[in-house]
């Protein structure tokens, strides 16, 4: 198992096949989400009303795929992953693109600005 502790990556695509990211208000960098499991993708997915075509996942021991999709990641202002993102809570965890590959993981906590 690898560092974030799961298999696979969850990764939601809108409509034009571009994972969807998430960026702060006046902040230079956004995170892509991504989710440990399908099902915790679709709560989100329940959860936020967010209208995407498709769920993808990748194997996080596929690191030649792996390092091609941070690269094409990194190419937008995407930098990490915002992984197992709580739409009601804002928690879930940051884990930061090392060159090509996945590095240091940190929790974060956002400031939900929808009622509950």
């Amino acid at each position: 198992m690898n560092p974030i502790g799961c298999q696979e990556l969850y990764f939601l695509l809108d409509a034009d096949g571009a994972i969807v990211a998430y960026q702060e208000k006046e902040q230079s960098w956004a995170g892509a989400l991504a989710f440990s499991s399908e099902d915790s993708a679709r709560n989100f997915l329940r959860a936020s009303h967010l209208e995407v075509a498709e769920i993808v996942a990748v194997d996080t021991e596929d690191h030649p795929n792996l390092r091609t999709l941070i690269s094409t990641l990194k190419r937008r202002p995407i930098r990490y992953l915002l992984l197992d993102l709580d739409y009601h809570t804002g928690a879930c965890r940051q884990v930061d693109f090392e060159g090509d590959g996945l590095g240091a993981t940190r929790e974060r906590q956002f400031v939900a600005t929808h009622p509950h």
